[in-house]
């Protein structure tokens, strides 16, 4: 299918304190996106730390999610794991609670075949009537959806399209090509957001966005309306701010830089641990210098 995402979608921080989740935090989140023109929220995605929580607290999530947006933005639900089972549970769950799509990352670890990955989609995409997105991000999960796999995967018919975080554009140009008409194609990697979009993409899904959700949003429309003078500078302003983000393993930097906006975003959970001092300094001065007002 086609034509589900279209825009900009943040890949949203979950907000901690040291008892649980801060819902109160994540809804001034939710505020902050949708006073931003963000499209879409991805909840429970690989920079929500799901690995980390609790089955009750990604339910009580999903809940919050569902009420504080109220209609004004697509809700994408992260559901994927290396349990085909359990995936296929969290995505019924996803589908009661009121999610209007399902990002589902490859399975991690268990290093599963090209088939395997086939049908790890089938059975998610059957277990559910809602739009569905591949995640491939092979950095973390040591999978890789190749394009000839990912041609096959959408045929599925509620497989919605792929967030393409390989980092190889040769890749990404090739799954283009061969997953056209059939599925969109998204952007999963901030630093190439733009050459993504340009390529046919339809959409981004940013961790830059937790911060900056406006200008991400500006430089999709810039693309949109074949402005590429101004999509490349809205690129160009958004390039260190990106490279700062990723200074350290995400969300660990975005999550602090959450916290210098004044969001009450709290640490990360661990094994990850707070931004290292050289970190936070980079990334504060990427802030100012991007226009963004740091508060603490």
């Amino acid at each position: 299918m086609t034509g589900f995402l279209k825009g900009s979608a943040t890949a949203m921080i979950t907000p901690f304190t040291e008892n649980g989740v801060n819902f109160a935090a994540f809804e001034a989140m939710i505020e902050y996106q949708i006073a931003g023109g963000t499209d879409a929220l991805v909840v429970l995605g690989t920079t929500g730390e799901p690995a980390t929580m609790t089955e009750e607290e990604k339910e009580a999530l999903m809940r919050c999610a569902v009420k504080a947006a109220k209609g004004r933005a697509k809700l994408i639900f992260g559901t994927g794991g290396n349990n085909t089972a359990k995936a296929v549970r969290m995505t019924q769950l996803a589908e009661q609670l009121g999610a209007d799509g399902i990002l589902a990352v490859t399975p991690y670890y268990n290093k599963c075949t090209q088939n395997g990955l086939i049908e790890y989609y089938k059975a998610i995409c059957g277990a559910t009537k809602l739009p569905v997105i591949c995640y491939n991000v092979p950095s973390r999960t040591g999978v890789n959806i190749l394009p000839e796999t990912m041609a096959r995967i959408a045929e599925i018919p509620n497989m919605a399209g792929i967030k393409e975080a390989s980092g190889n554009m040769a890749q990404v140009l090739e799954t283009a090509r061969l997953i056209r008409g059939k599925c969109d194609l998204y952007s999963g990697e901030d630093a190439l957001n733009l050459p993504i979009l340009c390529a046919g993409g339809t959409a981004v899904i940013s961790v830059v966005s937790n911060l900056a959700p406006k200008a991400v949003k500006e430089l999709v429309c810039a693309v949109e309306a074949y402005d590429l003078a101004e999509a490349n500078a809205l690129n160009d302003a958004l390039a260190p701010l990106s490279k700062a983000c990723f200074a350290e393993v995400n969300p660990i930097p975005v999550k602090a830089g959450m916290n210098m906006l004044g969001f009450a975003a709290g640490e990360p959970r661990a094994p990850l641990t707070p931004i290292e001092e050289a970190h936070a300094a980079l990334l504060r001065g990427a802030m100012q210098a991007f226009g963004l007002e740091v508060k603490a």
